[in-house]
């Protein structure tokens, strides 16, 4: 990448600090900057290609060709050999449907990760952080800690399948192989837990993405929520809504193929493994199927982090609609609540309609939130559209006309993260779920007999 015209950081550095013009007038990236950590992850993943392109771009491809194809073909083709040579020592039998469902999961999340890159041009951009200067600076802190954040998250879900993997592969080559070939074992175990680590990391890397892309657009929501108590102008809202709209198309748009194939690939992956594990005289225990349930866990929660993220912000955006309507409702129902023949003193003077003598309700931003499914960024993005706070508004400046056609057009152009046409909210979400458990009881039903 280009060098930077300045050091300073795009981001604040502290919750809350704020910042000069000059600090957003930076673009390009730094070696030094807030993203140093994701450059050094994808780094580790062998995905940057900020330098060198085709040089990086070869080893980028070797390394992915080693260790999310070359290595599990390995494995597969001498545990196969090895069962050949002794049935009895066989110790995985479902070995080669972990790998596969690995290496595909693996390679979606590479080519995507590529294509993401790509088509925004560069990490920076695909993390919106160059539109980050025309937001508040709560948005801006807000999305700082949620950067900070990110690795954390992605430990939380790499970390622990990691040290599970390793304990069994330490297990099995332990007990699988004699003394004489401990060593040829031993290089084994550290060639496979490498591969199923990277295969891992890289299938959540794309997904922690695509969450703290989805964290930022619920910040800029809460600030738009603002907006109705702060500014009271319809024209300023509705160029927030139209710019946050704009922001979700583009999101959809570049993410949609990967959670659709994302979606098959679990799906197919899931169902495998349970006609795997039902079909007759299946030695199913957590020395044989301990690998597939911990493949199975770590493809349904990278694939349960996307949908969670995309019908939050869904249900966050949608909600400006009831929003709205209370603030509309609430200014007309006071419009004329001052008297006319005893008018109080204390209210403005009228202006096509009176004020009303109350505040009316907006979203609260800087309270904790009450919302049950928001169990992963409570702290940092605790602010709901559903909880009130009141704020004093003058309504005197907005007419009646205004307020309407406000409303109208945010119930008619409800926006959030849509693939291929179809919004991913709760609707959506219940809808899946009964399809699969629809198709999973009829595939219970034709292998054990559940009726």
């Amino acid at each position: 990448m280009a060098g930077a015209s300045s050091t300073s950081p795009l981001l604040p550095g502290k919750p809350g600090a704020t910042a000069t013009a000059a600090q957003y007038a930076r673009c390009a990236s730094s070696a030094h900057d807030e993203l140093r950590s994701f450059r050094t992850c994808l780094a580790w993943l062998c995905v940057d290609h900020s330098s060198s392109p085709r040089l990086a771009a070869a080893g980028s491809w070797a390394v992915f060709l080693l260790l999310a194809v070359a290595a599990p073909a390995a494995v597969v083709l001498i545990g196969a050999a090895d069962d050949d040579e002794d049935p009895a020592a066989a110790g995985r039998p479902f070995d080669a449907q972990v790998q596969v469902s690995l290496t595909l999961a693996a390679s979606l999340a590479y080519v995507s990760l590529r294509a993401l890159l790509r088509r925004a041009g560069g990490l920076r951009r695909l993390l919106h952080l160059d539109s980050l200067r025309r937001d508040s600076d709560d948005v801006q802190a807000g999305y700082a800690a949620q950067l900070a954040r990110s690795f954390r998250v992605l430990a939380c879900f790499v970390l622990p399948c990691a040290l599970a993997e390793a304990a069994y592969k330490a297990y099995w080559f332990w007990n699988r192989y004699s003394s004489q070939r401990r060593w040829a074992a031993a290089a084994a175990c550290a060639v496979e837990v490498a591969s199923w680590v990277y295969r891992v990391a890289l299938f959540f890397m794309v997904c922690v993405l695509f969450r703290v892309i989805c964290c930022l657009q619920i910040l800029r929501m809460v600030g738009f929520a603002r907006e109705f108590g702060r500014f009271a102008d319809v024209a300023t809202v509705l160029q927030h809504h139209r710019r946050i709209r704009d922001q979700l198309r583009k999101i959809s748009h570049r993410y949609r193929k990967f959670i659709v194939c994302s979606l098959v690939l679990v799906s197919a992956s899931q169902f495998a493994a349970l006609l795997a594990t039902t079909r007759p005289h299946a030695v199913v225990n957590l020395a044989t199927a301990g690998e597939l349930a911990l493949c199975s866990l770590s493809l349904v929660a990278g694939l349960l982090v996307c949908l969670h993220s995309a019908a939050k912000i869904t249900h966050k955006t949608q909600a400006m609609t009831s929003v709205a309507a209370a603030w509309h409702a609430d200014a007309t129902v006071h419009a004329f609540d001052n008297d006319q023949e005893n008018p109080d003193p204390d209210l403005p003077p009228t202006a096509g309609y009176l004020a009303p003598a109350n505040a009316y309700r907006v979203a609260a931003g800087d309270e904790s939130g009450t919302d049950d499914d928001d169990d992963d960024s409570r702290s940092d993005t605790s602010s709901s559209l559903d909880d009130p706070k009141y704020v004093p508004f003058q309504a005197n400046n907005i007419s009646f006309q205004k307020r309407q056609a406000l409303v109208t057009y945010l119930e008619n152009n409800r926006a959030g993260i849509t693939v291929y046409g179809f919004v991913v909210d709760r609707a959506w979400l219940h809808a899946l779920f009964m399809i699969e458990f629809s198709l999973v009881m009829w595939l219970l039903g034709k292998t054990v007999g559940i009726s």
